[in-house]
């Protein structure tokens, strides 16, 4: 956070003093009359902390109270309140609450402005039971919810769970990666006009996607679109060898080889596999390899495949016991697509700990090992070993928790490094692109399998290329 706090330094320099802050009011203001529908005769408590997020809400709620709102500000420190803030709510005919409990109640609207960017650490006592108070009702986060980490997601104690929060400037890191992401509820970015640096953590938009996907050319054959290998699947699981194969084919490469003993289910349910009995070396050439779903331990297998000159993308039983010197040994390109579980294995952590801090996981893996990291989950994350911006896909859904769904995306997203996507773009639009296949075959109402996500791949595709 210390580049947006740098950007808004710089920016008041150049501005009016207190403009910054009418910006950001003005814009919180507005916000808060969307969730309200009416704001004449409705009822806003505010929940006033000792900085400028505590002074946004209170210029907020003036003007609502301008326009005919009861305004109620909760003061957590009166003596530190933002004075023009508080002033300006006064003039507009606002006041201070003297009965917090009671006025919150009655709210149409809670305004979180407890704590800023700044905060660490959960809420104090005092502030953690007026949170818990307002559960019940509306409640608006400015900038983001109190007691949330800001550049990392993690929450440490109690925050407050906002309905919506409005944003300045630039999306925190905390407000997109979980578990604070679960604290935001709708997310609303406000332009104050803040100049900022390369990001710390990026999410791809739509066009971004578009711009990376490979689309044929009039001279493209298979083969110049690439393919790809999966090595997947056994005698226990071949039905992993077929959905990660489904996603490879739906995956934009020209051609899939598979490898490995679940062939016949492979050619049931997808003839135009290229199917070979294995070792993967002598499967025929290819541009990227998957290997892991459904494996169990086939060491043989994996050092063919880690051997080999081109991309990787290890997933599943692929990653039981690597050890990270054999990874940095390479000279292709590593794309490691663990769940939170397998993450902890590959730290030597405890799953709680990836879980509650997932952006710090993400980063130490990708530099332990030498690899990109996709780490899946409700924000999946995918970090790059050279460091940089953290990405975070924006179309993951609760729809993906179904068996196989990983062994899709292993399929998808390694056709896409066949293509010659870099594992970092082949990561975020792999993850991009099974995200929105999960919602389009969400949307029928019906239960979600595996099965359905791959089914829907090929016309979310198009609507991407589109």
């Amino acid at each position: 956070m210390e580049k947006v706090r740098a950007a808004e330094r710089d920016l008041m320099a150049r501005l009016p003093a207190g403009a910054l802050m009418q910006r950001a009011a003005a814009g919180l203001a507005v916000a808060c009359a969307d969730l309200l529908g009416r704001v004449y005769g409705s009822r806003v408590v505010l929940l006033v902390g000792s900085g400028d997020n505590g002074g946004d809400a209170l210029y907020a709620g003036a003007r609502l109270a301008r326009r005919g709102a009861g305004v109620r500000a909760v003061l957590l420190s009166p003596e530190r309140a933002h004075q023009g803030g508080l002033a300006a709510l006064r003039a507009a005919g606002g006041r201070v609450s003297a009965d917090p409990h009671g006025d919150i109640g009655r709210a149409d609207l809670v305004v979180d402005g407890i704590v800023g960017i700044g905060g660490k650490g959960g809420l104090r006592p005092e502030a953690a039971e007026l949170a818990d108070a307002a559960r019940a009702r509306t409640v608006l986060a400015v900038d983001l919810p109190s007691g949330v980490n800001a550049d990392t997601g993690e929450v440490d104690g109690t925050a407050v769970r906002a309905d919506a929060t409005v944003t300045f400037g630039a999306y925190k890191p905390g407000l997109l990666i979980d578990p604070a992401r679960e604290y935001v509820g709708a997310l609303q970015l406000v332009d104050i006009g803040l100049e900022l640096p390369d990001p710390d953590v990026e999410a791809l938009q739509h066009a971004d996607v578009a711009a990376l996907l490979p689309v044929p050319a009039a001279d493209s054959d298979k083969y110049r679109r690439g393919v790809v290998g999966v090595v997947a699947g056994s005698a226990r699981y071949p039905g992993a060898a077929v959905l990660a194969v489904s996603g490879a084919l739906r995956g934009g490469a020209g051609a899939v080889r598979y490898v490995g003993p679940g062939g016949d289910a492979v050619i049931a349910a997808h003839p135009e596999t290229l199917v070979h009995a294995g070792p993967p070396s002598k499967a025929g050439r290819v541009q990227a390899w998957v290997i892991g779903p459904g494996l169990g331990d086939d060491e043989a297998a994996m050092a063919d495949v880690l051997a080999s000159d081109v991309p990787v993308l290890v997933d599943a039983d692929g990653l039981h016991n690597l050890a990270p010197a054999r990874l940095r040994a390479r000279t292709a390109p590593t794309l490691l697509t663990p769940h939170a579980g397998e993450a902890a294995a590959l730290l030597g952590a405890a799953r709680e700990e990836v879980e509650s801090a997932r952006l710090h996981s993400v980063r130490e893996l990708a530099a332990r090992y030498g690899a990109t990291v996709l780490l899946k989950g409700s924000s999946t994350l995918i970090a790059d070993p050279a460091g940089g911006a953290v990405r975070v896909n924006p179309t993951g859904t609760g729809w993906l928790a179904t068996a196989g769904s990983g062994d899709v995306l292993s399929g998808l997203t390694g056709a896409l490094l066949a293509t010659g996507l870099s594992a970092l773009d082949a990561g975020s639009a792999g993850a991009y692109l099974h995200g929105l296949a999960a919602r389009q075959a969400a949307s029928t109402g019906t239960p979600l399998t595996a099965c359905d996500v791959a089914a829907a791949l090929p016309e979310t595709w198009l609507s991407v290329t589109a």
